[in-house]
């Protein structure tokens, strides 16, 4: 008999548990990835693995010893740039640091060494996960963080189309189905 292998998911419940922990101890998160689409849409679209944060540097040490007490071990990456915690049973964090500049730019320092920015007004995104009012990257920012060092899958694509129907982002090539 062939079975099929079931993947740990990252239901909403766990999610809104988790936003609220750390709302709760003052580290500020904005959402980027699927979980950021689904805040903007204010639905949840599809099944999610992960939730990918932004998060200032500054709350590095203070994320992970509080994940660190829910289970939570860095299983990729290298804090405090971007890395990833997870518990093994649905629990995945995709941890991307900015450091701000005077402009409020975010400056992420990717895996391969280079720095890639989040602009500003990408930290003016708002959405909801079951009821729950979230901080997440703006729609043009979750199609800009698609654009560059990234190959799109098949999700991604269905994202980016939902996010340019709900708010008339205009989709770069690379991001559109052929």
């Amino acid at each position: 008999m062939n079975q099929k292998e079931t993947k740990p998911e990252m239901v909403s419940s766990s999610l809104v548990g988790l936003l609220q922990l750390l709302e709760s101890n003052a580290i500020l998160v904005w959402i980027d990835g699927g979980w950021g689409v689904d805040a903007l849409l204010r639905t949840q679209t599809r099944a999610h693995k992960d939730v990918d944060i932004v998060v200032s540097a500054l709350d590095v040490p203070k994320l992970q010893e509080l994940l660190g007490m829910k289970g939570l071990s860095v299983q990729e990456g290298k804090p405090p740039n971007s890395f990833v915690l997870a518990n093994g049973i649905g629990l995945e964090v995709d941890v991307h640091t900015v450091n701000f500049d005077d402009d409020g730019n975010g400056v992420y320092r990717m895996q391969n060494g280079e720095d890639w920015i989040y602009p500003a007004e990408g930290f003016s995104g708002r959405g909801v996960i079951r009821g729950m009012n979230v901080k997440c990257l703006s729609p043009t920012t979750q199609v800009l963080c698609h654009t560059y060092g990234y190959i799109p899958v098949e999700k991604d694509f269905c994202d980016m189309e939902l996010l340019a129907d709900q708010f008339g982002v205009e989709l770069p090539p690379q991001l559109r189905r052929s």
